[in-house]
């Protein structure tokens, strides 16, 4: 999606995730998936809509970045601002983007109130999300690394203190290996390789690709840490 190194990193549901609620005996089913465009989200859309065809509510929100930003939600019959909107605001306090979630409602026989359904479409969008899963998706370049074994341990070690990711090693008459390096950490990464192989290893960029990082939550809040 992303063909540019301007996006360096962003944060974004694992996939597809649900949760249910139940406030005053009114039921709220949280359904959340990843998606790439509109298209996959007007289509996830539809598809709970279908499989909830008999629900009092099926409200939705969903938030994507790519050339643009492109976010919709719709209260679905609920008063304005008491839906849609609530549940949108959740995915951007979240700060995540390619994501849509949609609120399923069984009208329990009780009225919340505008304060009782923002609150409940609120919550209900953030557990489908915790169950779904947020992680981090990090634009890394792909270091083709040729070395002799003299240095292997070395090197190694390096990359596991990073935190680098090694994506493939072969071993043959030397090692070769191919690391995941964020894009902003590239430079400083060659600059080591040739400094600690005394310019004798061999290092090329052959592509690059998001790495996925899982996150955790506490409360409802990312922790980043």
């Amino acid at each position: 999606m992303y063909d540019n190194e301007t996006v360096l990193e962003y944060k974004t549901v694992a996939g597809y995730g649900t949760a249910e609620l139940e406030e005053k005996k009114s039921k709220f089913i949280s359904n959340v998936n990843l998606v790439e465009n509109e298209d996959e989200a007007i289509d996830f859309i539809n598809g709970i809509k279908s499989k909830y065809w008999d629900a009092t509510h099926n409200v939705y929100a969903y938030y994507i970045e790519g050339d643009r930003i492109i976010q919709r939600f719709s209260d679905d019959g609920e008063p304005s601002g008491t839906a849609g909107l609530p549940v949108l605001e959740v995915i951007k306090k979240m700060e995540l983007r390619n994501v849509v979630v949609v609120v399923t409602r069984y009208f329990g026989g009780t009225l919340l109130g505008a304060a009782g359904l923002i609150r409940a479409y609120g919550k209900s969008a953030a557990m489908g999300i915790e169950a779904a899963g947020v992680v981090r998706k990090k634009l890394c370049r792909q270091i083709n690394v040729i070395l002799e074994y003299q240095y292997l341990g070395k090197i190694q070690n390096y990359i596991s203190n990073r935190g680098y990711m090694i994506k493939d090693v072969k071993y043959a008459q030397d090692v070769e290996m191919l690391v995941l390096v964020p894009v902003k950490e590239t430079d400083r990464f060659t600059d080591y390789i040739r400094e600690a192989t005394n310019g004798e290893a061999l290092v090329e960029e052959t592509g690059k690709e998001y790495v996925t990082e899982s996150l955790k939550l506490d409360n409802g809040h990312i922790n980043d840490r």
